[in-house]
């Protein structure tokens, strides 16, 4: 007689533990693999000192980069973290009079707040429309991206903090040059065309229907295109979204974070072309970098702020119209860290 715990034949149940053990050894495996890497790298400390140099020194410090405190609403209770993202295709003395505060002639060309909740498990990425007409801070009404030309960064910060009633912890300006060198030293990102279309400019780019490898050069131009669009600016952010979400998917990939090369690249072709305000240093992206460590493409959510269409303002200016009720509702999602719940409720997981 064969006894149950004599036995040799396999059994679901033992195939199942068999399964499970090798799925937990494999995770093991990972594990080690990855806890060898970071290990590595602080005990060879200098890389990570020549990474966190490299940022700092390569970027801009806005010295200014927020209104005065009395005009700020009060940051919540929660670790949540907001930062405003403005996208330029302009460099140079302008952008020095931004940083620092003074009315220019520049505009952001792309709007972006990105939230991420106190828990570090998704990215909130919420695309504004440059058109958008809206109050402008002791300007009265104008187009959104008015407020870089009126007041620089500071009053920037302060329309969209008056937007949506929310403090705004952090804010990086990045030219679309340094899309180039992003996009290259990633070895070229993978995005996904819907439409067939032609880059305007002497030197177009063309790019089929279906999915297309961008090269530095071919990922600024789709990036910045519009006029090949008959919804225009709306084409161009869903595009940057696209793009924005397929370097974030490569980035935070197996093969990018165990490369110190291209690691060391994407750091230092990218520097020269951000500015910060003084306090978003390498110390504080490697603390973020650390919470969302758990994270992967699919956490990434990038959407539109909803609004009501196009118009015309009483001066004969083309404008985006704002949705009042929309902007209550992720002002109320913001404030309470529950835009997932927003999200969700509205069905923006891939975007709009």
């Amino acid at each position: 007689m064969t006894l149950p715990f004599d036995t040799d034949e396999p059994t679901a149940e033992s195939g199942l533990r068999r399964r499970k053990s090798s799925r937990k050894r494999r995770r093991n495996v990972l594990i080690g693999v990855v806890a060898f890497v970071v290990v590595t790298a602080l005990v060879g400390g200098g890389y990570l000192f020549h990474l966190a140099q490299t940022f700092n020194t390569g970027t801009t410090k806005i010295e200014s980069a927020f209104p005065e405190e009395a005009l700020r609403p009060q940051k919540t209770g929660t670790a949540a973290m907001n930062i405003l993202v403005m996208g330029s295709d302009s460099r140079g003395a302008t952008e020095v009079d931004a940083v620092n505060g003074a009315a220019t002639d520049q505009r952001a060309d792309t709007l972006m707040l990105m939230h991420i909740p106190a828990d570090r498990r998704h990215v909130y990425t919420i695309s504004v429309m440059r058109d958008l007409w809206v109050e402008i801070p002791g300007h009265g009404e104008a187009k959104i991206n008015a407020a870089l030309a009126q007041g620089g960064v500071p009053l920037m910060v302060q329309t969209i903090e008056s937007v949506f009633q929310q403090r705004i912890d952090h804010v990086a300006m990045v030219d679309f040059e340094g899309f180039k060198g992003l996009t290259d030293a990633l070895g070229g990102v993978d995005v996904t065309v819907k439409e067939p279309f032609t880059s305007s400019g002497r030197n177009g780019h063309y790019f089929a229907a279906g999915r297309n490898t961008l090269g530095g050069e071919q990922a600024l131009a789709f990036v910045r295109e519009r006029y090949a669009f008959t919804d225009g600016d709306y084409q161009r952010v869903r595009n940057q979204q696209a793009y924005l979400k397929a370097v974030i998917g490569k980035t935070i990939s197996a093969e990018t974070l165990t490369n110190p090369v291209t690691i060391s690249n994407l750091v230092g072709s990218v520097s020269p072309f951000i500015s910060v305000d003084k306090g978003l240093d390498a110390a504080t992206l490697a603390g973020l970098g650390l919470g969302l460590r758990d994270i992967g493409q699919k956490d990434v959510v990038l959407f539109t702020l909803p609004t009501l269409g196009t118009g015309t303002s009483t001066d004969g200016q083309s404008i985006v119209l704002a949705d009042p009720v929309a902007i209550a509702d992720i002002a109320a999602a913001l404030a309470a860290d529950k835009l997932g719940d927003y999200v969700a409720s509205n069905s923006l997981e891939s975007g709009n």
